[in-house]
């Protein structure tokens, strides 16, 4: 038999050994994983400094050197750019982190420890599952230091509850994001690919949104892409239910493209994982 019918055989095989394993079986699994991968982590702590630094720069980047000039815009100064920009940052952390599932995934594949687990009797759902819930404790994690930073600028945190419910909703968009940068992490050839993709769909979704600066004073066209941008709605959420203002329609919308992408999404990379030879 062929090398490539062997490698078929054996992924109809694993398929197949997937569909038995049991719900219990494939928390377990998933549990297992996430220590794996949390301890991956304490060996290398490196790996958090883009959660540690990313929302320290942008705050300060953000808040320092266009704050006066968007925030007369938005006629409260400086101090009114900061309750503005912080929930569109919670927003932008949710986007910007989930990439690193995607080139943490091709890693894996490239040093061989993804052949390991295919060859191993594991829920294929527990690898991709254990990855999300990780990125997702990192994105927490920059959201804790973004929020911190944002105090000592100036934003006032007035409504508890709110500041909750935002960051719940751009996890549940974060982890819907995680689902197309784990297809790539899988169909892409390295991480620095998976990387340069993610930065050439993130950013025209950030800077095209209104994480930043009001949409208003933007050509139409512009408007037009923002109206359908899901960061848009996202940190409009956040915008209203931290600092209060309209909150049910973009909250609505910004759930419908995270179920929609995860519905989309999730049966790709989990096929595209099972038959990657």
């Amino acid at each position: 038999m062929s090398a490539s019918a062997t490698a078929v055989t054996a992924t109809t095989d694993v398929g197949k050994s997937d569909a038995r394993i049991p719900l219990r079986a494939h928390l377990r699994h998933t549990g297992a994983l996430i220590r794996r991968n949390l301890l991956w982590i304490r060996q290398d702590p490196e790996s958090m400094f883009d959660a540690l630094l990313m929302p320290i720069v942008f705050t300060l980047l953000f808040v320092y050197v266009f704050g006066g000039s968007i925030g007369q815009a938005l006629g409260g100064g400086q101090d009114g750019y900061v309750q503005y920009v912080i929930p569109g940052m919670i927003a932008m952390m949710s986007m910007t982190l989930s990439q690193g599932v995607g080139t943490g995934f091709s890693q894996d594949f490239n040093s061989g420890v993804m052949d390991r687990f295919r060859s191993m009797p594991i829920g294929r759902g527990s690898v991709l599952f254990a990855k999300i819930s990780v990125e997702l404790a990192r994105m927490l994690f920059a959201t804790t230091v973004l929020m911190i930073v944002a105090v000592l600028v100036g934003f006032d945190i007035n409504n508890w509850p709110g500041l909750f419910a935002a960051v719940g909703l751009s996890a549940v968009f974060a982890s819907s994001i995680m689902w197309v940068f784990l297809t790539l992490g899988v169909i892409l050839k390295n991480a620095q690919s998976v990387q340069a993709m993610g930065f050439m769909v993130l950013f025209p979704l950030q800077f095209g949104s209104s994480i930043f600066a009001p949409t208003q004073s933007m050509p139409g066209w512009l408007q037009a892409f923002t109206d359908y941008n899901p960061l848009s709605t996202l940190a409009d959420a956040a915008r209203g239910l931290m600092v209060g203002g309209p909150v049910a329609h973009d909250l609505w919308v910004t759930l419908g493209w995270s179920v929609a992408i995860t519905a989309v999404m999730g049966p790709v990379a989990i096929h595209k994982f099972r038959t990657k030879s």
